[in-house]
C-alpha cells in the first residue's frame, strides 16, 4: 500500500489547478446537502460523480472502496427506515417517506465520499498544500491539513504490517463467527495506535530539525498557476452552485405550491 493516495496520471483532472478541483468537490457537496429530501435528484448528481471519477480514471480507487460505499448506504437507509415515520405505510411502521429520505441520505454521503476519493487522488499533497496558501490560509494549517490526509494510508498501512506480522506468528483471524473475529481485531489497535504516535513523534522532530515555522515567510519550489481551461471550469462551477440554490429554493418550492394548488 503507498504511503500517499495519490495516483500519478496524465488526465485531465490532472491538469487542473487544485484550487478548481476544490470548488468542483464543493459543487458536489452544497448538491450532496441541499437535496436531501430528493432521491431523484441526488441519484443523478451521483451519475454525475461517477462520470467525474471517470474524467480522472479515479474509478479503480472508488471501485476499491465500493464495499465501503455500499455498507454506508444500505446502513443510511435501514436507520431512516427505522427512525422515519410516514403516511405511506409499507409494512409495520416502515414507510415510503422513510425509504425515500434513506436512499437520498445514503446517495449524500456516498457523492461527497466518491469526490473525496477523486480529489486525493489526482491532487498531490504538495497541490493541496500550496493551493489551500494561495486561498489564505497560513502554512501551518495548510501543512497540518495534507499532513492529515497522509496520515490516512499511512495508519491502514501500518496496521496492514501488524496484521501480517502477528499471523506469521500463528494468529488466527479467518476463522469464527463475526463477533469470534472482531474480538480477535481489536488487540491489534493497541500496537497500530502506538505505532502511529511514534512515527508522528519522530515526524514532529524532524520538522524541527529543519526549522519548520521557524519564519512566516515561505518560498515553494512547486508553482500553481491558473490557465484559461481553469477559468471557465471556475465560471462552469459557479453557475453551477448559483443553479442548484434556484433549484432549492424556486424551482421545486414553486412546483411543490403549484401541486398544492392544484390537488387544492
Amino acid at each position: 500500500m503507498s504511503v500517499f493516495m495519490y495516483q500519478d496520471g496524465n488526465s485531465f483532472l490532472h491538469k487542473l489547478d487544485p484550487r478548481v478541483k476544490l470548488l468542483v468537490m464543493l459543487t458536489f457537496f452544497i448538491y450532496a446537502l441541499l437535496f436531501l429530501q430528493n432521491a431523484a435528484l441526488l441519484a443523478v448528481v451521483f451519475l454525475f460523480a461517477l462520470l467525474y471519477a471517470a474524467m480522472g480514471r479515479a474509478l479503480g480507487s472508488v471501485r476499491q472502496s465500493a464495499g465501503v460505499l455500499m455498507t454506508i448506504f444500505t446502513v443510511t437507509v435501514i436507520i431512516w427506515l427505522l427512525t422515519m415515520r410516514g403516511p405511506t405505510k409499507i409494512v409495520l411502521w416502515f414507510s415510503v417517506e422513510g425509504l425515500l429520505r434513506g436512499i437520498s441520505g445514503g446517495f449524500s454521503l456516498v457523492i461527497i465520499i466518491i469526490t473525496s476519493i477523486v480529489f486525493i487522488t489526482t491532487t498531490k499533497n504538495e497541490e493541496l498544500t500550496l493551493a489551500c496558501i494561495r486561498l489564505g490560509l497560513p502554512y501551518r494549517i495548510a501543512f497540518a491539513m495534507s499532513t492529515a490526509i497522509r496520515m490516512i494510508p499511512l495508519i491502514a498501512e501500518t496496521a496492514s504490517t501488524i496484521l501480517q506480522a502477528q499471523k506469521s506468528r500463528g494468529l488466527d483471524v479467518d476463522s469464527g463467527s463475526f463477533m469470534q473475529k472482531l474480538k480477535k481485531y481489536v488487540p491489534l489497535m493497541v500496537p497500530t495506535i502506538v505505532s502511529v504516535i511514534r512515527g508522528t513523534t519522530v515526524f514532529a522532530m524532524a520538522l524541527e530539525s529543519k526549522g519548520f515555522a521557524y519564519s512566516d515567510k515561505r518560498v515553494n519550489y512547486l508553482t500553481i498557476k491558473y490557465k484559461p481551461v481553469d477559468y471557465i471550469f471556475s465560471v462552469v462551477l459557479f453557475l453551477l452552485m448559483v443553479l442548484a440554490f434556484f433549484i432549492k429554493y424556486y424551482l421545486l418550492r414553486h412546483y411543490s405550491y403549484n401541486i398544492i394548488g392544484i390537488i387544492g
